[in-house]
């Protein structure tokens, strides 16, 4: 095979890349940047403190400034013009970078989306708050695609799913239905997409996007379609898709990089197999340092995440109730709780090891199949068998030795603790916050191993298994049901954050009106 024969499926994945961007003559919205400057500073804090991936973090930002400006303002061109501007001010995008046409186009998205949830409302398909939090979410990656529509990853999302989708076997689904797990799995692992993408990635696949053509069929149909989505994002062998799916991915996000570097240019740059080669191990190398800023971004961000989740429901909760019943502060138990995540998030970190050139070969011959054969194959396959119809004995004795294992881990952990004279509540916390940190740091790992294809595992795994993964999984429940009921970060967003964006507003008016001033004098 000729180093520059592409396969049919490569060469309409590098002709997405090799189209010329072109930027709308037009206006555009401009702010101040002094402004700017300050409302980018608290933005950075305000995100330091919440949790979840780097990747979405634009699409929560989007969410949060939804909710909170909806308090006080209900027309769709205020809210876009409103919204625009303060993601401007955040940083999350350059100044006088987005045409002022987008801003119609922004209200007319809010609008629909506002009108279906009314129309779903009225109908009691879902409870309120159910249909809220979907509506908001799909409405948030609604307006970040318009905003950035990042076609050219979508594209090598799909690339991905058309080579990969038979590398997956169901024996007791529909082919949709595997499909339709592959393309999640990808969106997860590929695409770094959260809960709130997902939802939105499937209901453009069921329903399109929402317009006005679209949205009589979308209300009609809106039960049917949200509870296949529910459906799928609960499918109970999802995780196993995913874990196969992940382990596949650093050649399809080096190929990537790659493309957006080269763009037209890379149809010559295969022609020469050793620069094509060099350049592969080049952005694999870039791409490693990245981990450590990675990491160490997710440290900071997890320690102040826990930090001020510990002041709230640790810190009050624990020095009160020992100051009621025991009649002073245990601060041994309060300190060892505050200084036990900042030591356990370095550990994590200093256990991390950048992947070798061993890794890097993998990711070269990997890009060369999908690159270059018609039907690569470069995973083994996954088969998922039939669902048994009723449980067995080994599994009822599977289950109860999990419980086992958890009550087990927990109740070491409970014994050590009464050892160190730690009272019932300093216990609980005690346990509250090692499964959280646990949770966390297992993420911060699996952000390190992003371009890690060859995972190796060593005599100490299954002892990892047995004792980890249960405070793992318990922590990833704990965590997830915690930023749900942050109310630290609730009163940062609606009552010190509003004033914030307030008086930022004003000065900004008055920055423009002092400017007019100026000019009367020339």
């Amino acid at each position: 095979m000729e180093p520059n024969s592409f396969s049919s499926l490569a060469e309409k994945l590098i002709s997405v890349f090799e189209k010329k961007q072109y930027e709308e003559k037009n206006d555009t919205v401009t702010v101040n940047a002094l402004i700017s400057k300050v409302a980018s500073f608290y933005e950075k804090f305000r995100t330091s403190m919440d949790y979840g991936s780097e990747e979405t973090i634009p699409r929560r930002a989007i969410e949060r400034m939804l909710k909170r400006m909806l308090i006080l303002e209900q027309d769709p061109k205020h809210l876009a013009q409103s919204l625009i501007r303060e993601l401007i001010w955040a940083g999350y995008f350059p100044n006088a970078t987005i045409p002022q046409s987008l801003t119609e186009h922004l209200a007319g998205a809010i609008e629909l989306h506002f009108k279906l949830k009314n129309s779903v409302s009225a109908q009691k398909i879902i409870s309120n708050d159910d249909l809220n939090t979907f509506i908001m979410q799909i409405l948030s990656c609604e307006i970040l695609y318009i905003l950035i529509p990042n076609r050219e990853k979508d594209a090598v999302a799909n690339f991905m799913f058309k080579i990969l989708r038979e590398s997956v076997i169901m024996e007791d689904e529909t082919e949709e239905t595997k499909d339709i797990q592959v393309f999640l799995a990808i969106r997860k692992s590929f695409s770094k997409d959260d809960l709130a993408f997902l939802r939105y990635k499937l209901f453009v696949q069921i329903f399109g996007r929402l317009n006005s053509s679209s949205f009589n069929q979308i209300e009609q149909n809106f039960e049917k379609g949200y509870s296949e989505i529910k459906y799928q994002l609960q499918f109970p062998k999802k995780e196993r898709i995913v874990s196969h799916i992940k382990k596949i991915t650093p050649p399809f996000l080096i190929l990537y990089e790659i493309l957006l570097e080269e763009r037209e240019n890379i149809k010559l740059l295969v022609l020469d197999k050793e620069k094509f080669r060099m350049k592969v191990f080049g952005v694999c190398e870039r791409k490693y340092q990245t981990i450590k800023r990675k990491v160490r971004t997710a440290i900071i961000r997890s320690f102040i995440f826990i930090l001020f989740t510990k002041a709230i429901t640790a810190l009050a909760i624990e020095g009160t109730f020992e100051s009621i019943f025991l009649g002073r502060i245990q601060w041994s138990s309060i300190t060892l709780n505050t200084v036990l995540p900042p030591i356990i998030m370095a550990v994590a970190g200093l256990a991390i090891r950048t992947p070798g050139v061993k890794n890097t070969e993998f990711i070269y011959a990997g890009i060369q199949k999908i690159l270059f054969m018609e039907t690569p194959v470069i995973t083994k396959t996954l088969v998922l068998k039939k669902t048994k119809e009723a449980a067995t004995l080994k599994d009822y004795m599977f289950s109860i030795f999990w419980l086992l294992t958890i009550v087990l881990t927990f109740g070491i952990i409970w014994f050590l603790l009464g050892e160190l004279h730690f009272n019932i509540l300093s216990k609980g916390i005690f346990i509250f916050f090692i499964a959280i940190i646990s949770f966390l740091s297992y993420r911060i790992n699996q952000t390190a191993n992003s371009y890690t294809v060859a995972r190796k595992q060593n005599i100490f795994t299954p002892i990892f298994d047995f004792f980890f993964v249960p405070i793992i999984r318990v922590g990833r429940s704990l965590t997830e049901g915690i930023t749900q009921i942050n109310f630290l970060l609730i009163t940062i967003d609606f009552i010190i954050e509003a004033p914030f964006k307030g008086l930022i507003g004003f000065f900004e008016q008055w920055f423009v009106y002092v400017a007019t001033k100026r000019e009367e004098l020339e």
